[in-house]
């Protein structure tokens, strides 16, 4: 039941402007513009062409698409472009348009240059995506009125505006809705040099003091995605204010990560329980992926979404026809010597 007797001070808290004092959030730790934007070199190179091209047509832009893994600045970037062209942005999901009526009634209410970004765009329905095609090339929709043998079309004008569509998967995309982006961004995962900048500003910003190669060991840990190097920054925080520590060291860092079972390799306690599995108890493998995620405790899916990509792209990790098969780095990232066969193969 609502309260009608609280006044305007006691709702405060539920607002979405910051309090004074209020921590900092995740919002504020992204970057405005392509110049603060760490990382992703030859994409900001080709963006900021882009972007400048059409500042300068006095037009908006070509349609973008933004492709790669969870956590690289998809959502980020989207959002510097509309501040890089000083238009609003409108912001929603493949997942959150259940119907093409929804995704008509966002696109009905654009106004002219301003940016519609969708996050996880290959989760749009079919007759989402089939509304969308129009949109984006002809920039009108079709709203049907009435239904049945009397039911009516009509078509409805749209001013000039431009589409980000952000995606983990572009493969699962359509081709027909593919091929309406002018310009495709992949990200890349970032290299340890560029995740200690981001950590080095990042800190900045939440008041944090680095001190020795605490960043680097922050950057290793990472595993190369500007997300998981901002919270792990965070965990280490709370680490250093539990501890009272006026600054963090490497040591801190390591003690910290420690803690949240967090190894040098960036491995967590799945990723280790996955690798332990199958070199202790399948003896180095091969070994399918319904038997690994039982003797783990965890969903298949889990293992092959969460922990396979980033073990398969380390080198700890291969997949064979035959099953899952640990790697010489496996094996003695585990503190084991691996036998002479693996050796040969890897």
């Amino acid at each position: 039941m609502a309260n009608h007797d609280a006044n305007e001070e006691s709702l405060r808290m539920v607002s979405a402007r910051p309090m004074e004092g209020e921590p900092v959030s995740d919002e504020e730790l992204r970057p405005d513009s392509l110049d603060t934007f760490i990382g992703q070199p030859r994409l900001k190179a080709q963006m900021g062409l882009f972007l400048k091209a059409a500042r300068k047509r006095d037009v908006p832009p070509d349609h973008i698409l933004l492709a790669g893994p969870p956590g690289l600045g998809k959502t980020t970037l989207a959002m510097i472009v509309a501040h890089e062209l000083e238009v609003p942005i409108r912001i929603t999901s493949g997942p959150a348009v259940q119907h093409a009526g929804d995704l008509a009634s966002i696109l009905s209410s654009l106004e002219a240059g301003e940016v519609l970004f969708i996050d996880e765009i290959h989760r749009l329905p079919r007759a989402a995506e089939e509304l969308l095609y129009i949109a984006m090339e002809d920039f009108r929709v079709d709203v049907m009125v009435g239904k049945g043998p009397g039911a009516s079309s009509i078509p409805l004008t749209l001013p000039r505006f431009t589409v980000i569509g952000a995606t983990t998967r572009e493969g699962m995309l359509p081709s027909p809705l593919r091929a309406r982006f002018g310009f495709t961004a992949h990200l890349d995962f970032y290299p340890h040099e560029e995740l200690e900048k981001l950590i080095e500003r990042s800190a900045g910003v939440l008041g944090i003091r680095l001190e020795g190669d605490a960043a680097h060991q922050l950057s290793l840990r990472s595993r190369g995605t500007p997300r998981i190097a901002n919270r792990l920054l965070r965990r280490v925080r709370d680490w250093a204010i539990v501890h009272d520590l006026p600054s963090i060291g490497p040591d801190d860092v390591q003690a910290a990560l420690a803690l949240y079972q967090i190894d040098s390799e960036g491995l967590d306690r799945l990723d280790l329980a996955v690798l332990t599995a199958i070199v202790t108890s399948f003896g180095g493998g091969p070994v399918g992926l319904n038997n690994l995620s039982a003797m783990v405790g965890e969903e298949a899916e889990t293992v092959e979404t969460v922990c396979e990509p980033y073990l398969v792209r380390e080198g700890f990790l291969v997949r064979t026809p035959k099953g899952r098969v640990a790697t010489a780095k496996a094996w003695e990232h585990l503190g084991k010597t691996p036998p002479s066969d693996v050796m040969k193969l890897f």
